[in-house]
């Protein structure tokens, strides 16, 4: 009994000596995982970093050219739209200047004053055609608008209601086209009968109106 007693105490000693070592790994142990997961923690603060900073500019930066590549792609399609379509219009714009050179809407004389002179003929044979009367033409000064070149004539003529009537249709059917514009219309005075003295009614009736001509303006 008395030598097992120093075996206890060693045993004690040595359970001691096994914990204090163990307690001191331990606190070894805890600053280096805490340094581990404080490097893990930086990577991963420099990774969202990055993230942030670099890849997501360039992601925002790419969606946007992708929508603007996409906003030229359309806009592309849509002008080989149109060029497709630009020789049917040339076409159809031909063909509807082709009709009117047919129709003969302008005058195609090569001066103002000729086209003047070919117009104040037309509307002189117009009115001694119907039974009327021409007083007198007047060329007015020519007026340019455009591509076009507007001819003017001021008519001063006498006849009744029938003369007058068939004048302006003659007119404004013509070819080319003719325009009845600022037509002025009054009665004439009636002659005094010698027997009674009395100033009869007049059925004639004095009428100024311009009439308006177009041609094609001529390149100076």
């Amino acid at each position: 009994p008395a030598r097992k007693k120093p075996i206890q105490k060693n045993r004690t000693q040595t359970q001691g000596a096994w914990r204090v070592s163990k307690a001191k790994k331990l606190d070894l142990r805890t600053p280096a995982l805490s340094q581990r997961w404080l490097a893990v923690g930086l990577l991963i603060a420099v990774v969202l970093v990055i993230i942030l900073v670099v890849i997501v500019p360039v992601i925002n930066k790419e969606m946007e050219l992708h929508d603007a590549k996409n906003s030229l792609v359309f806009r592309l399609q849509q002008y080989e739209r149109i060029l497709a379509k630009k020789d049917a219009v040339i076409a159809s714009m031909d063909t509807i200047k082709q009709q009117h050179e047919e129709q003969g809407y302008f005058n195609s004389q090569n001066t103002d004053a000729l086209a003047s002179a070919e117009m104040q003929e037309f509307i002189k044979k117009a009115i001694v055609d119907a039974g009327g009367q021409l007083s007198s033409t007047q060329a007015l000064p020519v007026s340019n608008k455009g591509k076009f070149s507007r001819i003017t004539v001021r008519v001063r003529m006498t006849g009744n209601s029938e003369v007058l009537r068939a004048v302006l249709y003659k007119i404004e059917t013509s070819t080319p086209l003719i325009i009845i514009d600022q037509i002025d219309i009054r009665p004439m005075r009636g002659k005094r009968n010698r027997t009674t003295r009395q100033i009869e009614s007049s059925n004639e009736l004095n009428v100024n109106f311009q009439a308006v001509s177009f041609m094609r303006k001529q390149p100076e």
